[in-house]
């Protein structure tokens, strides 16, 4: 009997090893491909995350919140790095110069981070993080990642037109893995998005011999890789505002967890996980990750397999660590095609806009409450598709925090929220059901 319980438990480490594999294998690559680190360092970077996920997985369940939530590459930082490296020119910086701001804003939230979990501060950040804030986040993010992807999905030529042959294959990566999503069944929907990553670097390889974005034969790190801490307070801000908010995914991941497993999380699950997350997000600065955050998108997994034990979860993030221990590893991985991982991800996080619209299900909005998310989404989404280069006049330290149309859109939405009693205009008007 306990051999029969052993091999579905296996079964179920090993699923979360393709899960947590799926979620973190394109970070560091784009990252690494956006900063211009040689092969070799985002070789090693790369190992780096596999090491620190599977340990921040393991951390996180047995003394952190305590569910079986991945542990992940935030998406609101990881699109913070992808947007200030493309602002790069507008910003009048080198790469080295931002990712040295950046790296200076990570430790700095982190700090803050620190405190917020060691002096029991989580009640008073949930208040300000209210349901409306946590929605217009949410749309703000699945705007800004998707843009992200499909830029990255459709390669350029060196004189700036689409390179045709490589761009329909990402197409084609994307009606597969949507396909595979939609109708698939089981472990074939689960897996969809490691399997686009799969067959889409195959063929890849096959159609586009030796035209991988990255290859590394040797290794060699140096400590900050992204740029060596500076104070380009401009950058610092924007990175430092970003770490932040960064504490919604823990809020809304820990809410939605305690709600799947029919519970109410204690404010020390919240403290210990924000401690975990400052941890996390101060070592992920000299080693050029992106910040961690739990995984909202897990609960989906969680639903559809069934497999709420937290052991195989536990399990399969200490495997998941064991792969960044094997040096070949890395050096395969930074291997993978670029225009491959944003098309495998634009479908990916096409759920999370999904997740945006279920969190304001059952809200009723009239002509007058309707500002409470149309004003904030709308405004940080004009801020994504305007150039940068029009804040220019402005102080140079406020130009990277108005140019991002995310962390303005939360900002404003908060603003909104605090300063304003909705319930005084919930009156019957044009949007009401």
């Amino acid at each position: 009997m306990k051999a029969l319980k052993a091999l579905p438990m296996g079964m179920a480490a090993i699923q979360w090893v393709f899960f947590i594999f799926a979620n973190t294998i394109v970070v560091p690559v784009s990252i690494g491909a956006a900063f211009d680190l040689s092969a070799e360092e985002v070789a090693m970077t790369l190992r780096s995350s596999l090491i620190f996920t599977g340990a921040a997985c393991v951390l996180q369940g047995l003394w952190g919140h305590r569910y079986p939530l991945m542990e992940g590459h935030s998406g609101l930082m990881w699109g913070l790095l992808l947007n200030l490296s493309a602002s790069a020119a507008a910003l009048g910086m080198d790469l080295q110069t931002i990712g040295g701001g950046i790296a200076t804003g990570m430790i700095a939230s982190a700090v803050f981070m620190i405190i917020a979990g060691l002096f029991g501060l989580s009640a008073l950040i949930q208040k300000v993080f209210t349901p409306m804030v946590m929605s217009v986040y949410l749309f703000l993010l699945s705007a800004q990642l998707i843009f992200i992807f499909f830029t990255g999905m459709l390669k350029l030529k060196p004189n700036g037109t689409l390179d045709i042959p490589v761009s329909l294959l990402s197409i084609g990566v994307v009606l597969l893995v949507t396909i595979l999503k939609v109708k698939g069944k089981g472990s074939i929907s689960n897996f969809s998005i490691l399997i686009g990553i799969v067959v889409g670097w195959i063929l890849y390889d096959l159609l586009f011999p030796g035209g991988a974005a990255l290859s590394a034969s040797s290794q060699s790190f140096d400590m900050f890789p992204l740029g060596t801490p500076n104070l380009e307070w401009g950058i610092i801000l924007t990175t430092f505002t970003a770490g932040v908010l960064n504490l919604s995914n823990t809020i809304a991941s820990i809410q939605a967890a305690a709600r799947l497993y029919k519970e109410q999380p204690s404010e020390s699950r919240y403290n210990r996980s924000f401690t975990l997350t400052g941890l996390y997000t101060a070592a992920g600065s000299f080693l050029g990750l992106v910040p961690y955050a739990p995984f909202t998108s897990t609960i989906g997994f969680l639903e559809s397999t069934r497999i709420l034990d937290r052991i195989p979860f536990l399990i399969g993030g200490g495997l998941f660590s064991l792969l960044g221990l094997i040096p070949v590893v890395g050096s395969f991985f930074a291997t993978m095609p670029i225009t491959i991982g944003n098309a495998v991800l634009f479908v990916a996080y096409l759920q999370l806009f999904g997740t945006a619209l279920q969190s304001i299900q059952g809200t009723v909005f009239n002509s007058n409450t309707i500002f409470r998310v149309a004003l904030p989404v709308l405004t940080g989404i004009s801020l994504m598709t305007v150039d940068p280069i029009i804040f220019s006049q402005l102080p140079v330290y406020l130009q990277p925090l108005f140019s991002n149309g995310l962390i303005m859109g939360v900002l404003l939405s908060i603003t909104l929220e605090l300063a304003i009693k909705w319930e005084r205009y919930d009156t019957p008007g044009l949007y009401e059901k």
